[in-house]
């Protein structure tokens, strides 16, 4: 075991290098491209036994990485926020093809307007592609779960794509210690893939629904997609098992932090999780009994683990770095569906819209929140949804709006 300083995105190269990859499609797109980059210097140093090829567009990329899964090879990318969504046409069919592969996604907020920092509208714009989620909040786990992801996508029970996602800049960028394993318990961990029969060979043909069928047949392939990836919630459990006794680190779908007694609970995927557990400890110290709870697993989304974490707690402030226009936060009405009509007596669910373009979450922002959450619970009624944004930012907004306002004017009397 090694002990290095890496980026989130080196941590995700390590895990595809650590994995024994075959085949790398690849696109850049900021702020992802050094994964790609890291693995390309390997493969010319003689230190990976594996092609890349550079495609045409992200839409190429992930066509090219299901073709190879569905032949048996091990197959890795990597992409992020347009580039994503410019292959989403294939996120969803090759998912449809069972075709076991991981990639990496670093989360990006989508135009327009535009920018280059971090939020999760991209990785949830398919949620419903058959793609497993796995979300990180830390270097070290983005390695792990890379190696996690081909355990899962490859397993019999499963033989889906898996989607890793990391918070770009925040972690993509960002270096914290992280522990490389030995190669030799990484093989012990993940052997090589074995396809069986599931991939294709042109002499010995096998069933797959991908071409044009009836609605009769088209529904049987797309539920057992769905079945296939609750599948993924119990093999998760045995690989998390394996993976405490090979390494020492323990994982499940969802991470809860100091939540046997909390009364309310903050619920977050991804980076900024580790911004409320700081938050969660400073409430503790003057006597607040806050928790949080993060999933890891999207999807599967993990009811059961979840309902176990929240029984008995009184309320819980679902923190969205993501907007789904029209509704709201998706991670609010995920844990919604979750609970309600299957959990006894839910607690009281307050949403909250943060983080937009990787705007930062301050630790007194997670006080008022717990303090707006509390309030709810006294008055035992659900505040509307709220978007995070200080009065300060709110006063430059106006003020960008106002030197916009006098050029338009000046324009107006030079007409």
């Amino acid at each position: 075991m090694i002990r290095k300083l890496l980026t989130g995105n080196g941590a995700a190269a390590w895990g595809a290098r650590l994995a024994k990859i075959d085949y790398v499609p690849a696109f850049p797109i900021t702020p992802q491209t050094e994964i790609i980059e890291t693995i390309a210097h390997w493969i010319d140093k003689g230190q990976m036994d594996c092609r890349m090829i550079t495609m045409d567009s992200e839409h190429s990329m992930i066509t090219a990485a299901g073709a190879a899964a569905a032949t048996g090879v091990r197959v890795f990318t990597a992409t992020s926020s347009q580039g994503f969504l410019y292959g989403m046409e294939m996120i969803y069919t090759v998912a449809g093809w069972r075709a076991p592969f991981v990639l990496v996604n670093v989360s990006r907020g989508l135009s327009a307007p535009i920018t280059l920092e971090p939020d999760h509208n991209d990785v949830l714009a398919a949620r419903d592609s058959g793609f497993l989620q796995i979300h990180c909040a830390t270097c070290q786990e983005v390695l792990d779960s890379v190696l996690f992801a081909y355990r899962l996508g490859e397993d019999e029970r499963v033989r889906l794509p898996v989607i890793v996602n990391l918070d770009g800049f925040y972690l993509s960028f960002t270096r914290e210690p992280v522990e490389i394993p030995d190669d030799k318990k990484v093989d012990r961990f993940l052997p090589p893939y074995d396809p069986e029969e599931t991939h294709f060979r042109a002499g010995d043909p096998i069933s797959q629904g991908v071409v044009v069928l009836g609605g009769s047949q088209y529904s049987y392939f797309r539920y057992e997609t769905h079945l296939a990836s609750l599948n993924a919630l119990v093999v998760f459990e045995e690989v998390s098992i394996e993976f405490k006794e090979l390494f020492g680190r323990s994982y499940q779908p969802v991470e809860a932090y100091r939540t046997e007694d909390a009364e309310i609970i903050f619920f977050m995927m991804g980076s900024f999780a580790t911004k409320a557990k700081d938050a969660v400890d400073c409430l503790r110290s003057v006597g607040r009994k806050v928790g949080l709870l993060r999933p890891r697993l999207f999807r599967p989304f993990p009811v059961k683990a979840i309902i176990r974490v929240l029984e008995g707690k009184k309320g819980v402030a679902v923190i969205d770095q993501n907007l789904s226009m029209g509704k709201g936060g998706v991670l609010h009405a995920e844990l919604c569906s979750a609970l309600y009509g299957v959990a006894d007596s839910p607690p009281i669910l307050v949403s909250f819209i943060g983080g937009l373009g990787g705007r930062d979450i301050i630790r007194e922002e997670f006080y008022e929140m717990a303090a707006v959450t509390m309030k709810a619970i006294e008055r035992g009624e659900t505040p509307p949804p709220r978007l995070l944004y200080t009065t300060e930012e709110m006063m430059r907004m106006k003020g960008l709006q106002s030197i916009a306002r006098v050029e338009q004017l000046k324009r107006e009397e030079k007409r």
